[in-house]
């Protein structure tokens, strides 16, 4: 039974999504109705900002991000090589930990060296790694969340440049978007002081968290009027 654990690595988070969602989106869905469905529930999870509702937050912020490993999926990414490459226990742009680059906002954007000794074995490990670059504390959840829909808009038209010419450039610009998404939602669950491990075995505890199924059988109709 694919089920997610408080302990489960990003790449194993992958495979979940991969085994429980891969069939049904390859029947019902191209990669921009993925896209459309990662978009759709992030935005409400920002109403759920905007409503002071943390479960309305959490379970679509949870929801815009299973879209996006489907969609990561689709277009065969290792997202935790990506994001130990671009966040490597250091802020991508000023190289320190904790960010500096408020100090050095004007400064050009360092190299970055990669200690793999320090690299994070599972989920919750690299959620823990993002709060040391980017402590909660710094900003209210409401910048979060307008920086993760930043991020979205982001890798969407990084995404749309490499669909359209199919250049490696515009593909490296997706991996680095890629990684850059999936911190951000890792940061929004830091400002709400959750473990997103947790509450992705909570919600993942048997196969789709609708159906209950592997694959995944809700129609392509219940997913277009799901109401979260």
């Amino acid at each position: 039974m694919p089920s997610v654990r408080p302990d489960i690595t990003i790449r194993e988070y992958q495979d979940f999504v991969r085994e429980v969602y891969g069939k049904p989106n390859d029947l019902h869905f191209d990669l921009h109705d993925m896209l459309n469905n990662v978009q759709r529930f992030a935005m409400r999870g920002l109403k759920g900002i905007r409503q002071g509702k943390p479960d309305k937050i959490r379970a679509n912020i949870l929801i815009s991000m299973s879209w996006f490993v489907s969609t990561i999926n689709r277009l065969h990414i290792n997202i935790e090589d990506a994001l130990w490459k671009r966040y490597p226990y250091l802020c991508s742009y000023c190289a320190t930990c904790p960010c500096s680059c408020r100090e050095f906002k004007d400064a050009p954007r360092k190299r970055l060296p990669i200690d793999e000794s320090r690299r994070p074995r599972t989920l919750r490990e690299f959620q823990q790694m993002l709060q040391s670059i980017y402590p909660a504390e710094k900003r209210t959840i409401y910048k979060a969340g307008v920086h993760m829909a930043e991020e979205i808009g982001e890798f969407s038209e990084a995404l749309l440049a490499y669909r359209g010419e199919h250049k490696e450039k515009h593909f490296g610009s997706v991996l680095i978007e890629a990684a850059d998404l999936f911190s951000h939602y890792l940061c929004v669950f830091n400002s709400l002081g959750m473990d997103i491990a947790e509450e992705l075995s909570r919600m993942f505890s048997n196969n789709c968290h609708i159906c209950g199924k592997a694959p995944c059988e809700c129609d392509f109709r219940s997913v277009v009027s799901y109401d979260s």
